[in-house]
């Protein structure tokens, strides 16, 4: 792994960290695609270790019990959706992973715009668990399956559900890529560098709660998102056709 764009990805990092923090989805939508740009080896692994120490964080900070009840059959669904997700992996060259992550930033993004509602019913929350264990152990972006179901959910349940559904089941698709020697101690020592912008973007997340509308945060998170994939799709075009 080349750890030139340290700086980058530091940057990256933390305005994801950011985003999930205030949304409850948003880490991977936006740094995956981007972290992927800078060096393909920052996708699946460290992406979803700092997703998981970002999750961490939130349901520490909550300082509630855990909000794990609604959420329960999208975690019992997503062990199946991760087995899935690592039998992909194993079949994709790194072009057409990127490709894949690409398209699914970009799906996500499209879909976000409620042009699909759907309501947070516990087959719809089985059915989005299983997409999120898929996607979220072959391309680090699990989120935007889960956020279909939580629209119509007020911010803070939906920020609280999720980062329990993310703490409780981010460590099956680490697991899995573990068992595939895809967590070797390079992506370990990648993802520890990172760490310090998670733990940044969360506490400014906490400092910045309550000072600015609902959605103006989650509209630039769109953009991003579809800037970010956009790049990514001609990249991995690129790659494919060189």
């Amino acid at each position: 792994m080349d750890y030139g764009g340290d700086g980058l990805a530091l940057l990256v990092v933390l305005l994801a960290s950011l985003v999930q923090a205030w949304l409850g989805i948003g880490f991977a939508l936006l740094g995956a695609p981007l972290l992927y740009l800078l060096d393909p080896a920052y996708v699946p692994g460290p992406v979803l270790l700092l997703g998981f120490v970002l999750a961490a964080c939130m349901a520490v900070g909550n300082r509630q019990a855990l909000a794990w009840r609604r959420p329960l059959p999208a975690i019992l669904a997503r062990l199946p959706g991760a087995w899935c997700g690592g039998l992909l992996l194993g079949l994709l060259p790194g072009a057409w992973l990127g490709l894949l992550l690409g398209a699914c930033v970009l799906l996500a993004s499209l879909s976000s715009y409620r042009w699909l509602a759907l309501s947070c019913s516990p087959r719809n929350l089985a059915v989005a668990g299983f997409c999120s264990g898929l996607l979220g152990t072959a391309t680090a972006v699990g989120g935007p399956p889960m956020a279909l179901v939580y629209q119509t959910r007020k911010r803070l349940d939906g920020r609280d559900e999720l980062a329990a559904f993310f703490l409780l089941t981010t460590p099956i698709s680490l697991l899995l890529l573990f068992h595939q020697d895809r967590l070797p101690l390079e992506v370990l020592g990648a993802s520890l560098r990172l760490a310090p912008a998670v733990l940044a973007g969360y506490a400014l997340a906490r400092r910045l709660e309550g000072r600015f509308e609902r959605h103006s945060p989650r509209q630039a998170l769109l953009l991003l998102s579809l800037l970010a994939a956009g790049g990514l799709l001609l990249n991995s075009l690129w790659r494919l056709c060189a």
